[in-house]
This record gives C-alpha cells, structure tokens and sequence, in this order.
C-alpha cells in the first residue's frame, strides 16, 4: 500500500493487532466543507465528491498510510475488517440537526434522511457486520465511459453471439456497485526445493512420416531461498463469489478485472457510496486464509522462476517451506460497473452473463451467450480449411 508509518494499533486479541482505520469518524452528519450541507455525492467521471447545493468539487480524504510489507513482523487486521456479528445491522443515529433518532438498516443501506428536517445521515462508523470496510476507491470512470467500454466488448463478439442476446441488448441497465474485497500485505521468508531441466542437445531421428525430434535433457536438484513481500494482494470478500458455478452465473469474471490501484485508497467515507449500490462483506478472514495462501504459494513460485530462467526445460517445484514473519488484512469496497443479462437457454435453464468494468482503469471483462450453430459452423469451416491445406501438402510431397 503505502510506506507511511501504521496508525498506533490497540491489541484486540493475543494473535493479532487491530488497526483503528476510523480516523475518529462519527455517525451523523458529513457537511460540505464550504456550505455545510449534507447534500454531497461523487463527481461524475472524477471520483472527487461535490455538494449538489453549492456545486463546490472537493476531495475528502488523502489515500489511507499503511506499513511497508517488508517491515510487517505478526498480524495486523484493520478495525473494518474484523469478524462479523450478524446481529449488529440495525444502527440508530442522533441528528445533529435537529437531535431525532434516525434508525438505519446497514444490510439495505448506509445514509438515511432524518424525517423531520431532511438532512441527510451516514453511518461512518465501523460496525461489525462487514458494512464499513476500512477503505475505497472512488468511482473514476463515468456511466457513460462504462456503457462505451461494454458496447466495444460485446461488438467484438457479436458475430459468436446468439439473436436474442443481439436482440434485447441493451447498457441502459448498467449499475455502479462497490464489492468487497480484503487487502493482504505479508512478509514472508521463502525455501522451495524441486527439479530443474537444461537441454544439452536438440536433434532429429527417423525418416518421412516417422521423423521425430529428441531432446537431450539434464535433470538437476534445484532450491531457492528468499525474503518476498507481497503488497495489495486482492481477494473477493464475498462467499457467492468464492463459490464458482459456470452453470448458474459468470462472476467468476470479475477477478479478470484486476487489478486496482489500491495505493490511492482513502479512508472509508459514506459519501462516496451515494448513487451506487454496495454488496456487503459477509466472509471472516479465517474464511479467505485457505486462499489467500494458495495465492501466496503461487507468487512465491513465480518468484522463485525468474531467477532460474536458464532451465529451459522446465521446473518441477516439489516442496515449499514459507515462513510468514507478518501479515496485515484491510477490508475494502472497489468500484465496478457491471452488466447483467438473464440467457434462458432451450432446455429452460437459465444462465445469468456479466460484463464488469473496473471502474478505475477501464478493464473490460464478461461473457455473452453464443450462437451454438454458428459456434459449430466456423469451428467445422476451420476443420474444413485445415483438411484442405494438409491435402495440397501432401500432393505437392507427392509430386
């Protein structure tokens, strides 16, 4: 994230150290800073926030300081990432307007108007029901930047595509949502062991149709032994995404869309969420732990690769021995546009497609339903066309 110094963190339990990533936030009322209205949301295109009464543009917060991932020794958990109690979504507000007590609903929404002098309250507090994460992006891209992007994506697909997908197509129904995602930095020390093949030798044996070629390989013990800090490793924070089901949906796309920049996230603040809608977190750290360690085994071996390039045989990784020295988990809401459409199919299943759009930097990702039969007839004229050109080669050995 950044290299900026931890805020002074307050122990919450033995295992781990809680970041207060609240900056002293109060539910309430969040005021423009020049005409004190609460009549405040994100700038179109900009991610800045403007007050809709005076039309002021200002930026809120500047992004969120954390530790530098080399210099994490134990855990660190930011205070909006924390486990959820289920009980804890009913929250009641004191407006400081006019002092009625304002009940919201965290699990449908985080800003409420107070029904006697209409002022707008948000809950910036960090409640424990996964409502508040400890940062955000801003929006940057525009709907109309987003509904550009989808009609490209699905333009270049359209000869694949199925007639009543092409039919009933349409990017009036794009809507702007913030998933929750957590955020994990660690400092790990790194022994992996495996297998490592260099050729020696490249040459051919046999003759005309029995020709082949061999290779000449040694096979060598190989191990690397290294320090590795991970920084802004991004994982989806909700269980209907980590359960993938191609039969049912195509969320899995969405981790195509990564990744974000999450260096300029900034403090949580509600106004920001004004216009879009939120998916709440509904999964606990210890849920994303099995994951986020797959993830780091991955980056690990990766690393470990580029510093044995001369292998050009292939490496057989065969044992890993990670040491994790510290880790720190931020919980954070990331802007995307997505595009849903409902393919019932023949047998009537129904598959529900999605195009989503990073809302940040513009990757585009999705899937469209396909024309089976156009689908089988370039796949057949491809076949076809291949057929051909191994029959002419074979005329021309011939003759």
């Amino acid at each position: 994230m950044s290299t900026q110094a931890i805020p002074a963190p307050a122990t919450q339990q033995p295992t781990a150290t809680v970041i207060d990533t609240s900056s002293g936030q109060r539910d309430g009322l969040n005021k423009c800073p020049r005409c004190g209205s609460t009549e405040i949301a994100t700038q179109p295109g900009t991610g800045r926030l403007q007050c809709h009464h005076c039309r002021y543009v200002f930026e809120e917060e500047a992004p969120m300081a954390f530790a530098d991932p080399k210099e994490l020794v134990g855990e660190f958990i930011g205070s909006g990432a924390g486990n959820i109690t289920a009980d804890s979504s009913q929250v009641t507000i004191k407006c400081q307007g006019c002092g009625a007590e304002v009940v919201v609903n965290t699990a449908e929404s985080m800003t409420s108007r107070c029904h006697w002098c209409r002022q707008v309250l948000s809950v910036e507090n960090q409640i424990p029901n996964g409502a508040v994460p400890d940062v955000l992006l801003p929006f940057k891209l525009s709907k109309e930047q987003a509904r550009e992007n989808i009609e490209a994506f699905v333009k270049k697909r359209t000869f694949y595509a199925n007639s009543q997908f092409k039919k009933e197509f349409t990017t009036e129904n794009i809507i702007g949502v913030f998933l929750p995602y957590m955020v994990v930095d660690a400092n790990l020390h790194c022994d992996i062991r495996g297998k490592a093949g260099h050729i020696t030798r490249k040459y051919s044996v046999g003759t005309g149709n029995n020709k082949r070629t061999v290779y000449d390989i040694d096979v060598y013990d190989i191990g690397r032994d290294f320090d590795l800090a991970i920084d802004n490793l991004t994982v989806e924070a909700s269980s209907d995404k980590l359960t993938v089901s191609n039969k049912v949906n195509t969320n899995n796309i969405i981790n195509t869309i990564l990744p974000f920049d999450i260096e300029n996230a900034i403090p949580y603040n509600g106004n920001y969420l004004k216009g879009f809608n939120s998916e709440r977190r509904d999964t606990n750290i210890d849920d994303l732990r099995g994951l986020v360690n797959a993830q780091i085994r991955d980056v690990s071996r990766f690393s470990a690769n580029r510093t044995a390039r001369k292998y050009d045989a292939g490496i057989k990784w065969e044992s890993e021995d990670i040491n994790t020295k510290g880790t720190q988990w931020v919980a954070a809401y990331l802007p995307v546009w997505l595009y849903s459409y409902m393919q019932v199919k023949g047998d009537g299943k129904k598959l529900l497609h999605y195009i989503a759009v990073n809302a940040r930097t513009g990757e585009t990702m999705g899937s469209v339903p396909l024309s089976i039969p156009r689908l089988l007839l370039v796949s057949f004229a491809i076949e076809l066309v291949a057929l051909v050109v191994a029959i002419l080669i074979i005329v021309a050995v011939l003759l």
